[in-house]
């Protein structure tokens, strides 16, 4: 990168990287042992010298959302060497670039960035939210083959619903929008209806919005509310912001309910309404874009 000459010089300054030291080697996170002398992509400078300049954008963050994966599994993708540019294994998730041209995973060649796209799919329960099961449990995508159209791109879920769940599972070809929707920071709101059976007051779910803590997990504000009644048996409706694993039957079954039936039915704006169990609706691009505007900065 050619920088302006300073004070007037006729001669430009340029910038070139420090030498890697020996004790500054590649180093793999997960066997802690040096990597092997593969030809590497060093990280490009992400700032000018005067600390205002970027050039392009993370590789993790492009292949994201280019919807090879999420951008925690791209970093570990990049860890293991499967990601090249132009034929070289890239190092670090830092690289930046401007364009995914030249770039392959598992020598296989990405393609463009496509927009962003998300969908509605209504989870059936005994479907675990995984690409695969080791145990040949049947996951979300024994659904989704036979409920998607022709053409889909690889779609993801936002966060996950556990194998007794159902309802609103959001599922995106983009990574980016996937890690924003799911981050607690954001602040986006999911709501639950919850078949219980057990004795229960109005008074104590609302004790719930002060957050509760469980066996030293601690848990942020649930509100709760009694829908109806017969007996023993409820029907509780929760909206919270977390989603932390297994949240709402932790916190009923701490207050002394057995839970029969838990269905998702809100995940922000867009809701389960009346799609059919098993079935998918594309989001409209328009709402995709409007409600991408409103997210809080991650």
């Amino acid at each position: 990168m050619t920088l302006p000459p300073r004070n007037g010089g006729d001669r430009p300054k340029r910038f070139s990287p420090r030498p890697t030291t020996p004790e500054k080697k590649p180093f793999s996170m997960r066997s802690g042992a040096p990597r092997t002398s593969q030809p590497v992509v060093a990280a490009k400078r992400a700032l000018a010298e005067d600390g205002t300049e970027r050039e392009g954008d993370r590789i993790a963050k492009l292949l994201a959302r280019a919807g090879i994966a999420s951008r925690r599994e791209v970093e570990r993708m990049i860890e293991d060497g499967r990601v090249k540019l132009n034929g070289e294994v890239i190092t670090t998730p830092a690289t930046l670039l401007k364009s995914l041209r030249g770039v392959s995973v598992d020598d296989k060649a990405v393609g463009p960035i496509a927009p962003p796209r998300l969908y509605r799919f209504h989870k059936p329960a005994g479907l675990i939210t995984a690409e695969r099961d080791p145990t040949g449990r049947p996951t979300i995508y024994t659904a989704l083959r036979n409920a998607l159209p022709e053409g889909t791109p690889r779609v993801m879920p936002v966060g996950r619903l556990d194998v007794n769940t159902e309802g609103l599972l959001l599922m995106t070809n983009d990574g980016e929008l996937k890690r924003a929707l799911e981050l607690p920071s954001t602040g986006i709101p999911r709501t639950y209806r919850v078949r219980t059976f057990g004795d229960i007051s109005q008074s104590r779910l609302e004790d719930l919005m002060q957050g509760i803590e469980i066996d030293g997990v601690r848990y942020g504000p649930i509100n709760a509310n009694l829908e109806r009644s017969a007996g023993r048996n409820k029907w509780i409706e929760m909206t919270l912001t977390e989603g932390k694993n297994r949240e709402i039957r932790r916190v009923l079954e701490h207050l002394g309910l057995e839970v029969s039936r838990l269905l998702r039915t809100r995940y922000g704006p867009f809701e389960l309404a009346d799609l059919q169990r098993g079935s998918v609706v594309e989001i409209p691009q328009v709402q995709v874009e409007r409600f991408r505007k409103t997210l809080k900065p991650a």
